[in-house]
């Protein structure tokens, strides 16, 4: 599989593109007057207990206060480690109101939601994760070779054992790590304690509400991150960053043969491959599929709903055999677009209903496949009685509507407006109460152009009915400025 990286920095915003085959896969955003802060560490104060959650609220200061639940909060011996208890503690028991305490963003604030916090501090390199305050050993569940598991966890253990660390901590191995070399493990264990030796010298250090680290850039991350085999190029658009690139890959990826390129043309980075319309595309509610079918994808604050429909697709042969081909196709597109939109938390994905078995069976293994790219943790059940699957997949950010868009002003983020109609109703009924309540002989509405167009033609037979039963002349009035839904009912 051939893969390749697009980098596009500009002094607003990064954007990182993954394309895998000439086809977009994910889409990468960073604002720099709103980086994220997944990975920074801080050092907080705790402003509120809540007993009932089980859980407390810190001031890291962020704009919002940031949650902490009991399950991520860790007890530490007197060297610092993390002490493995199964006994079960209250919020009350480990924190209180006035704390200062250190803590690591692990999901930024989306929504309404405040950053999500956690005590177990974990920092990254290209090969391994360092846990600092514990004493774990592990790896990647995504590297399902056993005899390559075996190898890297030994490699590991010897690298440990060979070099006269101060303090060990615990490591786990990452995807990126399959046929890594010992001088690659050592490089990163000496990047990650000095990293750690530099943190704990600025928590020491810190009096107040303070951030002690922050994560690379996005484009260092991607770099870090996405980094495989597979990718054979990337692009990017700007010289200083493309040197900073060009020398992570030298001093951590030798063995790499990756092109790096200074991307000079004057069209767009983003031109190629059509990446702008791609992202304009994973905006739209209706994903069009290349049988005819289509993916209708609802994104609400509780979950997200994929419906699948064979639209215009009519297919050859038996209607088993089309609904098999529209599911399994739109298996493969709902994985994608899963990634491209960094949809997350609670899924559900209503395929076309089908009877038999092992055409279930089937689709449910192709989003099995489908998904085993996705970098984003996933699950998914087996297909229900009604023909859906449940699936989660981690959140740790913002998706791509909510990064590019905001709620609409005219529904209110709705998605509907109320007709002209139902306005003219309700204009009726203000008209009414009006007549009901003032004196005066002759009365004012103010609505939009289509509004009042509405109420002198296809409704004038009411209106003159009801200027008759409230005694009174109305008159009209455009107002550019309003919305479907606005009018205003006033005394002329």
């Amino acid at each position: 599989m051939s893969e390749e990286i697009l980098i596009n920095v500009s002094p607003m915003e990064t954007r990182v593109a993954l394309i895998e085959n000439g086809l977009l896969q994910e889409i990468f955003i960073e604002r720099h007057n709103n980086r994220g802060h997944v990975g920074d560490v801080f050092v907080g104060k705790v402003v509120r207990v809540m007993p009932g959650m089980e859980a407390a609220f810190v001031d890291v200061g962020l704009e919002r206060a940031a949650f902490l639940h009991v399950t991520d909060i860790s007890t530490l011996d007197e060297d610092g480690f993390e002490i493995r208890s199964d006994a079960v503690k209250t919020i009350q028991a480990l924190v209180h109101e006035g704390q200062s305490i250190v803590v690591q963003a692990a999901k930024d604030a989306i929504g309404t939601k405040g950053a999500r916090l956690t005590t177990q501090i974990t920092l990254a390199a290209r090969n391994l994760v360092y846990l600092p305050r514990s004493e774990h050993r592990g790896i990647s569940q995504r590297l399902q070779d056993d005899e390559e598991r075996e190898r890297l966890l030994a490699l590991l253990a010897e690298c440990l054992q060979q070099q006269p660390w101060t303090q060990q901590g615990g490591f786990i191995i990452r995807t990126a790590a399959e046929g890594a070399t010992a001088e690659a493990f050592i490089e990163d264990i000496r990047f990650l304690k000095q990293l750690w030796s530099e943190l704990e010298q600025r928590i020491h250090g810190s009096t107040g509400i303070r951030t002690v680290y922050r994560e690379f850039p996005l484009y260092m991350r991607t770099i870090r991150d996405l980094i495989t085999p597979e990718v054979e190029k990337i692009r990017i658009d700007d010289s200083e960053s493309c040197e900073q690139i060009q020398q992570f890959l030298h001093n951590y990826v030798p063995e790499l043969t990756i092109s790096v390129e200074f991307y000079e043309d004057d069209s767009p980075v983003f031109e190629l491959y059509g990446i702008e319309d791609e992202i304009n595309k994973a905006l739209r509610r209706q994903v069009k599929l290349k049988s005819g079918g289509d993916l209708i994808i609802d994104q609400t604050e509780a979950m997200i709903t994929i419906d699948v429909n064979t639209g215009a697709y009519l297919g050859r042969r038996n209607h088993a055999e089309t609904v098999l081909k529209t599911n399994l196709e739109a298996a493969t597109a709902i994985a994608r677009q899963l990634r491209l939109r960094n949809l997350g938390g609670i899924i559900i994905l209503d395929f076309i209903d089908m009877l038999d078995d092992e055409h279930k069976r089937q689709v449910q293994r192709e989003l099995a496949r489908a998904l085993e790219k996705d970098n984003a943790k996933t699950r998914i059940t087996d297909i229900s009685p009604l023909g859906l699957i449940e699936m989660t997949r981690r959140r740790t950010r913002e998706s791509l509507g909510q990064i590019l868009n905001d709620p609409c002003e005219v529904c209110a983020g709705r998605g509907y407006q109320k007709s002209a109609e139902t306005v003219c109703y309700e204009i009726f009924r203000g008209i009414i109460g009006v007549a009901r309540s003032y004196e005066n002989d002759v009365l004012l509405v103010v609505a939009s152009q289509l509004v009042v167009d509405r109420l002198l033609d296809e409704e004038s037979g009411t209106l003159s009915m009801l200027e008759e039963l409230v005694g009174k002349t109305v008159k009209y009035e455009v107002e550019p400025m309003y919305t479907q839904e606005q009018f205003d009912v006033v005394l002329y």
